[in-house]
């Protein structure tokens, strides 16, 4: 049997935004986070990031008050740059004050970093005999907690070390 259609090929990106509505927008979006600083130019794009596209409002953020207002002054001209660079599909611009995320490239969240190693027996002990004398439940509770905290502050990055006996530990006397 012979089909009587003949199929032309279909560019990949061509059924992805046909199936996802919004990933237009979001491809739009991060094109022109990467193209900001030719855009805006190399002063602009130091101070402010656009940040969000949606319904033809793009969000710019900038990170003081006075490139808030020079954004401001400078939005027709970045306006007129966008539509030529992407047409109509940027129709307004909305400048916020905020934080900046340094490069051009998507947010990227940071690994936080790994948690301490928990108190060593010796330091554990240290910490008891200090807190010993405290009477009161809540209070001594309190203190524990705040002084693990300096315990594990204190320790040079990436150790897990512990106290030894003759070592009580470092302390600061303000």
């Amino acid at each position: 049997m012979v089909m009587s259609a003949r199929w032309s090929p279909v560019r990949v990106g061509d059924v992805l935004l046909a199936a996802l509505p919004g990933l237009r927008d979001h491809m739009l979006e991060e094109t022109i986070r990467k193209d900001w600083g030719r855009i805006a130019g190399p002063e602009c794009s130091r101070r402010s990031r656009p940040t969000r596209l949606r319904l033809g409002v793009l969000d710019v953020t900038a990170d003081n008050s006075p490139w808030l207002h020079e954004l401001t002054l400078r939005s027709s001209d970045l306006l007129a740059r966008l539509h030529t660079q992407y047409g109509a599909a940027v129709t307004s611009l909305r400048f916020i004050l905020g934080t900046v995320a340094t490069g051009s490239g998507p947010m990227v969240r940071e690994r936080r970093p790994e948690p301490p190693a928990p108190l060593g027996p010796e330091e554990a002990r240290v910490l008891e005999v200090m807190v010993a004398p405290v009477g009161d439940p809540a209070l001594a509770a309190s203190l524990r907690r705040l002084l693990t905290k300096d315990l594990l502050a204190r320790r040079p990055r990436g150790a897990g070390r512990c106290l030894d006996d003759s070592a009580p530990p470092d302390r600061e006397d303000s």
